[in-house]
């Protein structure tokens, strides 16, 4: 049982229930229709749906980089060690059938494919990724940015449906946000977190990249790090994690009104530690020193995509 809880990465899971959940929260202030809430079974029906598609897309790509694993990853190596090959497989077929299903209720009770075609464009590029792309050149790094980047656009989908399925009433949105364009507010922001977590997830996995470059050269993977080189690829990491930090300010800016370091706390972090990546990355040579590189990335990840529930705190109390 502990090496199966290992094998869906539950860290990695943990953090996308931790942003559905608080970004829906955070949506419920902007909503007057009273079936749009965290506590409906729609709701948590999405959450376990993208849980469990997430969870299978980790067995499967633990399936098929048993190899690379075994070079680059010897500690963490699970399937064919601890948990049979046969038994990962099936895991990662149910885990799908269950999403998919889920997927279909939804799209009946919500009146669009929305979802049916998201939990299934999901599963298969989980599956192609793992087998053939994340092998090739920055479009496998691409794929699994835009997947994790998907997981805001789930839930504004949902409250942005559900409103507009209900009537509309004519309302003023709730201070500190100020933007004139009622309901699409909620995919406007949306959208927000979905770049911010695909710019900063596509950095993420090019940091791995780097990381893995020496197992991914014995193993003749055509990524990045090995078609470039680490010098260049370094290079175009710090250009993403330079984009990431120009295209957030302008938005958060242009989205917040009375801005304060209070409002901006969680965003400040984030961009601390981006920063940090970017003063250390020209530095890094060895696989602890980008080891490093990626936990900053990942509390940059961790600390941006909180903001929603920071900001519902701030609207209640502050």
């Amino acid at each position: 049982m502990i090496n199966f809880i290992k094998l869906i990465r539950p860290k990695n899971l943990f953090l996308i229930i931790l942003t559905m959940y608080g970004f829906g929260w955070f949506l419920e202030e902007f909503s007057f229709c009273l079936s749009c809430s965290i506590k409906s079974l729609e709701f948590n029906l999405i959450v376990l749906s993208t849980i469990f598609i997430a969870a299978a897309g980790n067995i499967i790509n633990d399936y098929f980089d048993v190899k690379a694993d075994r070079i680059n990853k010897p500690e963490r190596l699970i399937i064919g060690k601890y948990i049979k090959r046969r038994v990962a497989i099936l895991t990662h077929w149910i885990l799908n059938l269950i999403a998919f299903i889920i997927a279909i209720y939804l799209s009946w009770y919500l009146n669009t494919f929305f979802y049916l075609f998201i939990h299934l464009l999901s599963i298969n590029c989980l599956w192609y990724y793992s087998v053939y792309l994340k092998r090739k050149i920055l479009i496998g790094n691409i794929i699994f940015a835009l997947l994790t980047g998907l997981v805001p656009i789930l839930v504004g989908f949902y409250f942005y449906t559900e409103e507009t399925n209900h009537i509309i009433y004519n309302y003023d949105f709730v201070q500190p946000f100020e933007l004139n364009t009622k309901i699409n507010f909620i995919l406007f922001i949306s959208l927000i977190l979905s770049v911010f977590a695909f710019t900063l997830n596509l950095a993420y996995e090019v940091a791995k990249d780097i990381h893995d470059m020496n197992g991914d050269k014995k193993l003749k993977y055509n990524t990045l790090a090995v078609h470039f080189g680490c010098k260049k690829t370094k290079i175009i990491l710090m250009t993403i994690l330079s984009i990431t930090i120009v295209f957030s300010l302008i938005l958060f800016f242009f989205t917040i009104k009375n801005i304060n370091i209070i409002t901006l706390f969680p965003i400040l972090i984030s961009g601390f530690f981006v920063l940090i990546s970017l003063y250390k990355l020209p530095r890094s040579k060895s696989k602890s020193d980008f080891k490093k590189i990626s936990l900053y990335i990942e509390l940059a990840i961790i600390s941006g995509l909180i903001n929603p529930t920071y900001w519902k705190i701030l609207l209640i109390y502050g």
